[in-house]
């Protein structure tokens, strides 16, 4: 694998170290409250794409970028009547905190009668052994289709392809693993196939706002966007484990970092905030290079071992 500069090599590191190994860092990192704003006000109605990255970052379907980390069970989009055929497709994630962070552990997608949920691992893992997914609750159950849409798994055995092309053509929904975090992402979505989404990544076609559940608040904290979507009985039940917290119990937040923790935090600190963004310049995409610089500042002294970066 060649790197076209130091800067693309570390930006690549930044994706590569594992939850147990930065958990330490994380636990005095201060959670700033930036939200990256796309340049573009106008909604996008065509071949739009929304995903939740395994840390969790979030990009909503105007292209709007934020954080939540809360632990609970999350609706990241719900649609009804998935492409004429009376069925539903509904995602959500489970999101975990290792003390004021948290991270996506688990994702699963519903349409119709099939439920896939996928969870990463934090063992040091080979081949097939990387699977870890049910498929309408059987663990490594036979995996072809979910409704009626074929699904693939990578070489790598750590990205589940759901093809959506049969009725849409070119639009894809992928979620891929790496050790604990699990992300998932909307590829090429329009109108036509998710225009009356709803959920935490907000509307689709109307406005680009990210909506309360009634459809016409508009959360601009999101904390209170988090807890807003937090999974309720009416939504279904798709993990096949209950995980707390669940509804009536709120989402757990982090408490602030902020104050004198994170002062010390900030002086003892080997890898700035400026560091980490000069090693993430190289990543074309906003939302990536966002990532990129925060899970820097989290690993900061990790060590890493070249093979499992390469594999």
């Amino acid at each position: 694998m060649k790197f076209s500069s130091t800067t693309t090599f570390l930006a690549f590191l930044a994706t590569c170290f594992s939850l147990s190994k930065a958990q330490d860092a994380v636990s005095s990192l201060e959670l700033k409250d930036t939200v990256i704003q796309s340049t573009s006000t106008t909604p996008t109605t065509a071949g739009s794409d929304t995903q939740s990255t395994g840390d969790p970052h979030f990009r909503t379907w105007n292209n709007e970028h934020f954080k939540f980390h809360g632990q609970c069970d999350l609706v990241m989009t719900k649609v009804k009547n998935f492409a004429n055929k009376e069925i539903d497709l509904d995602i959500h994630l489970r999101t975990n905190m290792v003390r004021n962070w948290s991270y996506v552990k688990a994702v699963a997608i519903r349409i119709g009668n099939d439920i896939l949920e996928v969870e990463g691992s934090a063992a040091k893992e080979d081949g097939e052994d990387k699977r870890h997914y049910h498929i309408n609750s059987e663990y490594r159950g036979p995996l072809t289709h979910v409704g009626s849409y074929p699904v693939t798994i990578s070489p790598r055995n750590n990205k589940y392809t759901i093809d959506l092309d049969k009725d849409y053509p070119g639009q894809k929904i992928e979620i891929k693993t790496f050790k604990e975090f699990v992300g998932i992402k909307i590829i090429g979505g329009t109108e036509q196939s998710f225009g009356n989404a709803v959920g935490i990544m907000g509307d689709f076609f109307q406005t680009g706002n990210t909506y309360a559940r009634d459809g016409s608040t508009v959360l601009h904290d999101f904390n209170e966007l988090g807890l807003e979507w937090q999974v309720l009985p009416s939504d279904g039940k798709l993990f096949h484990e209950m995980a707390r917290p669940q509804f009536p119990d709120l989402c757990y937040l982090p408490e602030d970092p902020r104050g004198e923790r994170a002062r010390r935090l900030a002086e003892s600190h080997q890898i700035t905030e400026e560091a980490a963004e000069a090693a993430c310049a190289g990543l074309g995409d906003e939302f990536d290079r966002y990532g990129c610089i925060f899970d820097i500042l989290a690993i900061q002294d990790t060590v890493f071992v070249f093979d499992d970066i390469i594999h």
